[in-house]
């Protein structure tokens, strides 16, 4: 097993990736209400971060054995990262500041309270008297006897009032600003050729004397916070209560988390600042964030466009596959050959249409799908339930156990057993991680099924942003499998056995192994040997070891990894035949394709697996073996023109440092706007 000094600290590769997106939201060539929304991702990403790895490690403060997966003492590490996501908070001042500018230089202003005009200041009263004051409740904080828990995932404004007559005449106040029910970015009155937009909290901010008038105090000096929880779900042992109803509480007790963040805006009183660290039972260790004004920039993903397609990427139209026209039915497509779509590229209507024809289908028996993280409103779902409708027996599991996505997961799956639809709420002890559709049609007296294997969910939101790989097939090697894995989800004792999936927590581990360790005897038997990666993370021990062994044999191994890298790239004697790029662009690198030279005879997979020991331990997991040879061509043209990225793609070694790839004596390549004019052309 490697040893630490073989591999990146977990925690701290994570806040080099999300360091890349903000090296994103910096690159001036990308359009300006574009770069705010990777302020957004990033924000988002960070809160993720704290409410869940810096809780664990959180967790284990005080425990004296050390971490296996981190190798490092837990309090060292947590100074590290604050150290680190301190740093970051400055660059993103700094370029939040620079977008700012910009913009402004574009017609297009974000203004505070005290930069408006007289007819702005009549529009802001009056849009807070009608739309906002009803939803505030502020809280004098001298008043109650316990201070209030602060919600995770919201912001406060918290108020200093004072008098200017007497110094120690002041009162603290707390007020939560409403943004789940009041869009964040409001519109108001704008100067010829300028569009202007404040921001809530400091509508808020500028009637601050409307809300406290009645106190007598003439001052009043408000300031964001934010408190981040750990977003571990505690499950009661309550027999007496089903596996939903105790996830359900768990997951609205969640807001009541111990704290692991305070940001706050820097400027705060000190006064008022020790008062709220005091009364929140906070300190130093408890990574407090010093910040700007504003927090929660989570919300900046949702930044409006304005109608200005000048600041925004070009609109992209989704490209429909040349075989899957509606004059033809999908499944007599299938007959005849594979179909691979490739999103955002490709329109997801295309599946939804796989769905569909099923349910009307009078020769469509069954329709059985794993549901990860569905659309808000999904028309998968919905096809589903007019699937059931018709007749057919339509079985769906749902894994209520996806992070985040628990509350929605629970409300559809009793949605569809309202409609009278087979619910399975995934397998005891593991989350079923894997994205198939299978759907059984009788055919002159026989059943045939058809599948779809996926690397990312099916939900048409995510869809039109993630970079993902989609498999229809009625290959019977495969769909034979398919209807393994749903019968292990729905008897989970015994193993499925599958003979051309890679299935977790059973196979996959072990699989990639084998074929790592075929490379290498080829290698040495002067063969072919080469092996290319593209996933999210890669954090498996057995894998990186197995990988380090490859590249001291010789084979050359190119990786290309969004997130998490564990594996230190580059090393002489250990991995000096291993290159790792990182694409951040326009759209998520979400899929996992695997490709191994095998002797000149190429193997191909593509799965819902990262190489990360929960994806080959504690999931159900499908990695997929490509068979068709016009679909193997079309993998290799997507994993090259990734490779030959040297404008969204950074290097990814043993420092972290996220350099750009050298581009002396080369075009401009970006990988994104290239396969898009590839699958334009109709080739695919």
């Amino acid at each position: 097993m490697a040893k630490k000094e073989l591999l990146l600290n977990r925690e701290i590769s994570w806040l080099a990736f999300n360091g890349r997106v903000l090296q994103e939201a910096g690159d001036a060539s990308v359009p300006l209400i574009e770069r705010l929304r990777f302020l957004g991702i990033f924000s988002n990403n960070l809160d993720e971060f704290f409410r869940v790895r810096v809780a664990t490690i959180k967790r284990t403060v005080g425990v004296k054995s050390v971490r296996k997966d981190t190798y490092e003492k837990p309090q060292k590490l947590l100074e590290e990262v604050q150290e680190k996501v301190i740093l970051q908070q400055k660059e993103f001042e700094k370029i939040y500041a620079e977008i700012t500018k910009q913009l402004n230089g574009k017609g297009v202003q974000i203004i505070n309270e005290k930069q408006l005009n007289a007819a702005q200041k009549k529009h802001v009263k009056d849009y807070f008297q009608e739309h906002i004051r009803p939803a505030l409740v502020p809280l004098m904080l001298n008043q109650v006897k316990d201070f209030p828990a602060l919600r995770d995932r919201s912001i406060y404004l918290a108020i200093k009032l004072s008098s200017s007559t007497n110094a120690s005449d002041k009162e603290y106040s707390l007020l939560e600003v409403p943004t789940d029910s009041i869009n964040r970015f409001v519109s108001i009155p704008s100067p010829a050729g300028k569009q202007c937009i404040i921001l809530l909290e400091d509508v808020i901010r500028f009637n601050l004397r409307n809300i406290f008038s009645s106190f007598g105090y003439d001052k009043a000096e408000a300031y964001v916070i934010k408190l981040t929880r750990d977003a571990e779900l505690d499950m009661d042992n309550d027999v007496s209560k089903s596996f939903i109803d105790k996830l359900y509480k768990s997951v609205k007790n969640r807001q009541k988390g111990v704290p692991v963040r305070l940001v706050y805006d820097q400027s705060i009183t000190q006064d008022l600042f020790q008062f709220l660290l005091r009364k929140m039972k906070l300190k130093n260790a408890d990574n407090l964030i010093p910040g700007g004004r504003y927090h929660n920039f989570k919300d900046f993903i949702k930044f409006p466009d304005l109608g200005r397609k000048d600041l925004v990427y070009p609109f992209s139209q989704e490209i429909y596959h040349p075989l899957l026209t509606t004059e033809k039915s999908f499944f007599s497509v299938l007959k005849k050959q594979d179909v691979l779509l490739q999103y955002p590229y490709h329109t997801f209507s295309h599946c939804i249409d796989f769905m569909r024809e099923a349910a009307i289908d009078p020769n469509v028996v069954s329709i059985k799908i794993t549901l990860y993280r569905a659309a808000k409103n999904s028309k998968v779902i919905n096809a589903l339930i007019n699937a059931a409708r018709n007749g057919k027996k339509v079985t769906v599991v749902i894994e209520l156990q996806a992070r985040f996505d628990e509350e929605a997961n629970i409300k559809w799956g009793r949605l569809l057993q309202e409609e009278g639809v087979n619910v399975l709420f995934g397998v005891p002890g593991l989350k079923v991680h894997s994205k198939v559709c299978l759907i059984e049609r009788k055919e002159n007296r026989k059943s045939v099924f058809y599948v779809n294997v996926s690397t990312g969910n099916y939900n048409e939101q995510t869809s039109h942003t993630y970079s993902d790989q989609s498999l229809f097939t009625c290959n019977p090697l495969l769909t034979k499998d398919a209807q393994k894995v749903f019968d292990f989800i729905i008897n989970p004792l015994k193993n499925p056995e599958t003979e051309q999936f890679v299935l977790s927590p059973f196979q996959t581990r072990n699989h990639f192994i084998k074929l790592i360790d075929q490379e290498i005897k080829n290698k040495k038997k002067g063969k072919a040997a080469a092996i290319m990666l593209k996933m999210n993370s890669l954090v498996d021990k057995a894998l990186i070891d197995k990988l380090y062994e490859a590249s001291k044999a010789g084979v050359s191994i190119r990786m290309i990894i969004r997130g998490i890298c564990q594996l230190k790239a580059g090393v002489k004697g250990l991995s000096e035949n291993i290159e790792i790029i990182s694409i951040i662009d326009r759209y998520l690198e979400h899929s996992r394709v695997y490709r191994f030279e095998n002797g000149g005879k190429p193997l191909f997979f593509i799965s819902s697996a990262d190489f990360m020991t929960r994806n080959l331990d504690v999931r159900v997991e499908v990695s997929c073996p490509i068979y068709d040879e016009g679909i193997k061509k079309q993998l290799d043209e997507f994993l090259e023109s990734q490779w030959k990225d040297n404008v969204k793609a950074r290097v990814i070694d043993a420092s972290l440092s996220n350099q750009k790839r050298k581009t002396t004596g080369q075009r401009p390549f970006r990988s994104q706007v290239e396969l898009k004019k590839l699958i334009a052309k109709g080739t695919r």
